[in-house]
């Protein structure tokens, strides 16, 4: 999907700021208050802006232990794989999940309290699921550059 250079200036201030009032925003990106309301509405429509947000402090709400678990599974038929699919998207502690390419099936970015709690959800929940062949815990010791927005200069205008 194509992206006009005014479209590209709306999307990085509100990955900025998703709280900016339109007239704010209008003002930041050099448009009047009725066309910037009109390309946000349009960029909405479009599914390029999908919802607001707010971001939060994991350490902060007390989620001190962040990880990353690659599980390749015993079966790749696309049931199997949709099974386990489904089973995840019931698991509040994995706050995303990837299906990658490689030496492993599944990628998934998991927060818990403390590494007693993580343990205990690896061991009784994540194991247990269905058709789990290898699972390997890689744990984040500081997050460097954490996910801020996506980088719009790679955007064709």
């Amino acid at each position: 999907m194509d992206l006009e250079p005014i479209d590209k200036r709306i999307l990085n201030t509100l990955q900025e700021d998703g709280r900016l009032t339109n007239q704010s925003l209008a003002a930041d990106v050099g448009l009047s208050t009725s066309p910037c309301w009109r390309r946000v509405r349009q960029l909405e429509e479009r599914g390029v802006i999908k919802g607001y947000k707010a971001i939060l402090d994991r350490r902060q709400i007390g989620l001190g232990v962040l990880a990353f678990v690659r599980i390749k599974i015993d079966s790749h038929s696309e049931a199997e794989a949709d099974e386990f699919s489904h089973g995840i998207t019931k698991l509040a502690e994995v706050v995303a999940c990837y299906s990658i390419a490689g030496d492993a099936d599944f990628m998934l970015h998991v927060v818990a309290r403390d590494l007693d709690t993580y343990a205990e959800f690896a061991m009784t929940v994540i194991r247990r699921l269905p058709r789990i062949k290898e699972m390997q815990t890689t744990f984040v010791l500081k997050e460097i550059k954490p996910f801020n927005g996506f980088p719009l200069d790679f955007v064709r205008t």
